[in-house]
């Protein structure tokens, strides 16, 4: 507790906090996680900072960056009689095409929120009657325990167990960001809860191959300003690296368990995602072996809807591009109650922190 109470101490972060409001050069720096974006504004750090210094919100919400043909492909499963669909609880808030699974939900749908894929194993196990279909979306973070309830469903020979898989990794999404020319970035504070499974070397590529800044961070107030200090260093001194100021909980080689368990079930595929399109190795797929797990091979769905165009700016502030406050609808015709896009619905998402932290 000693060691906490001087790390939450302003006096260990004056002096780091003297260098970030006197930085006089410009640099942008990407925070990838939506939970980093949340821990910055709840800390009333952009107030503490230099003018020349922006930070930009990744696409580091799961949530966020799953497709709109997705989320109709699962209200199309919800509408049947035979299924019964579990999700994380923002998904469900999430609008479709003309529709979405909290108000499919209202009209009868079988929509069952759960907060673990083992959760919705379980309802298997009570429902032999019906398909019930997990909504597997998400970053490494919860691919392990989306793969361990595989295992357990494989074990138990259940047969009306299955998942819809949309499971993204962010190596490849921030290889994309850094070629992408309009983003400029100069430093990533990189995703703490997927370097907790996938480790920090993972991210070693962003000063081996593009010569940039970056630090493995928490999620403490003391945490974020480390790594601006220690990011603004870096580009001062033309230093490219990748720190890792979160050892405590980070290993270099991530979390081998969770790891083994991943590459059992999945293999890396293309994948696409809202606002940044088709990425190359950039998702996971279900091996071979486990296709008799994957929702879209039991079902026959309709012809892929296109995506439909919102007026909504969320693939301009997953990449970048934009900040929320820049999209004509934000906090007017969009709010966390009437959401246009996924930005607006989670958590992580920055339409949704900015809106909370406006004032």
């Amino acid at each position: 507790m000693d060691y906490y109470n001087k790390f939450r101490g302003m006096d260990l972060l004056k002096e780091m906090l003297n260098q970030i409001r006197n930085f006089d050069k410009e640099v942008k720096i990407m925070e990838v996680c939506g939970t980093h974006t949340r821990a910055i504004f709840a800390g009333g750090i952009p107030k503490l900072l230099s003018d020349h210094i922006t930070l930009i919100s990744g696409p580091g919400c799961p949530i966020c960056v799953t497709t709109q043909i997705y989320i109709d492909k699962a209200i199309e499963l919800a509408k049947k009689s035979n299924v019964i669909i579990t999700s994380f609880a923002d998904f469900i808030k999430v609008p479709g095409n003309n529709s979405s699974l909290q108000q499919i939900k209202a009209l009868g749908g079988d929509v069952r929120v759960v907060h673990s894929p083992i959760s919705a194993l379980k309802i298997a196990q009570k429902n032999y009657d019906k398909e019930v279909i997990f909504l597997a979306i998400g970053f490494e973070t919860t691919a392990p325990i989306i793969a361990l309830s595989l295992k357990e469903a494989d074990r138990l020979k259940l047969d009306n167990y299955s998942i819809l898989l949309s499971l993204k990794t962010m190596p490849a999404i921030i290889e994309k960001l850094i070629l992408d020319l309009e983003s400029e970035i100069d430093g990533f504070i990189c995703p703490g809860h997927v370097s907790t499974i996938i480790g920090s070397q993972a991210f070693n590529f962003i000063a081996d191959n593009y010569n940039l800044a970056a630090v493995i961070a928490g999620f403490e107030r003391g945490d974020i300003i480390m790594a601006l200090a220690r990011i603004l260093k870096m580009v001062k001194e033309g230093i490219t690296t990748v720190d890792n100021l979160y050892s405590r909980v980070v290993k270099a080689k991530g979390n081998l368990k969770a790891i083994a368990i991943m590459n059992d079930f999945f293999e890396v595929k293309d994948s696409t995602w809202r606002g940044l399109g088709l990425v190359r190795n950039s998702g996971l797929g279900l091996k071979e072996k486990y296709q008799n797990f994957n929702a879209e091979n039991k079902f026959k769905f309709k012809e892929v809807p296109q995506e439909k165009k919102f007026f909504c700016s969320c693939g301009d502030v997953l990449t970048g591009k934009k900040r929320p406050p820049d999209c004509q609808l934000f906090a007017k015709d969009c709010t966390p109650l009437n959401p246009q896009g996924p930005c607006m619905v989670s958590e992580e998402g920055s339409c949704n922190i900015y809106y909370e932290y406006r004032r």
